[in-house]
């Protein structure tokens, strides 16, 4: 599993709801009031099976792109590296046979398509949450001119997989649903030797939410079916075996839910993912 990083958002108390103050979490945000959290998407690659089939790679989530975009009270989105973190990591884009998309917004489907509107992974089978079809492509949704361009072109064709339940992507890879930031929100299950590791999208903006039962997320589409779904993850991520990290994690760092006698707490690994 790698972890990369297409840029950086900058968030601001206000993302999480106009009662949070900054000065109460300087482990979140610095002395101007800024959050400064990755754009995460994650890479995993699987072994040769043995067929004339190539081995699966899977690529969640596909940034921003090559973008910046302003957002309200200071925040803002920078992106572009997707590519050149791929390449560090030996992958070309055509080798990548899988990319799930856990939902559509703009920092999660920044590379999908270029301006032409052409695929960026021209050999990839792209999941998303069917439902996001509805909400972004067809409806209010805000989405990159040519992103939906691209995903119309695609329409019908074998490339688009919209999932309405569990799926196997790949060999122990599975695309859940976890809705409420968007209609369709998917989280990523990928499970080896006995351990389990939960790929949350923005279901769980970053790990302080769980001390923190009041922040919510500016772009949940649902409020409530959003903090249902995170309250199932914060469950799912206490136990065994189970650790879990987010698109805008800091550091893109993995950890698990501790359970106490009388509390639980966020316990974040010892090193960020990869």
């Amino acid at each position: 599993m790698d972890a990369i990083s297409d840029g950086a958002f900058v968030a601001r108390p206000s993302y999480f709801g106009d009662h949070v103050s900054g000065t109460e979490r300087p482990d979140v945000f610095d002395r101007d009031g800024a959050a400064w959290l990755p754009i995460g998407c994650f890479l995993i690659r699987q072994e040769q099976t043995g067929t004339d089939a190539p081995a699966p790679v899977v690529l969640v989530d596909a940034g921003l792109g090559p973008a910046l975009d302003p957002m309200p009270d200071g925040m803002m989105l920078v992106g572009g590296q997707l590519l050149t973190g791929l390449h560090a990591a030996g992958v070309a884009p055509a080798e990548i046979t899988d990319v799930v998309i856990t939902h559509f917004h703009l920092d999660h489907v920044g590379w999908l398509f270029g301006r032409d509107a052409r695929p960026i992974f021209p050999n990839a089978r792209v999941w998303f949450g069917a439902a996001e079809w509805a909400h972004f492509v067809n409806g209010p949704g805000e989405m990159a001119p040519h992103i939906e361009a691209g995903f119309r072109a695609a329409e019908g064709t074998p490339a688009l997989r919209p999932v309405e339940t569990d799926v196997v992507v790949a060999p122990g890879v599975r695309a859940v649903p976890a809705p409420g930031h968007t209609p369709g929100h998917l989280a990523v299950v990928a499970e080896s030797g006995g351990e389990r590791l939960l790929l949350l999208g923005d279901s769980i903006t970053i790990p302080q939410q769980m001390a923190e039962d009041g922040w919510r997320s500016m772009g949940d589409v649902d409020a409530a079916i959003a903090e249902r779904t995170r309250q199932a993850l914060w469950a799912q991520l206490a136990e065994p075996g189970t650790t879990g990290v987010g698109a805008h994690f800091p550091e893109l760092r993995s950890g698990r839910v501790v359970a106490g006698e009388w509390s639980a707490e966020w316990s974040a690994d010892g090193s960020p993912v990869g």
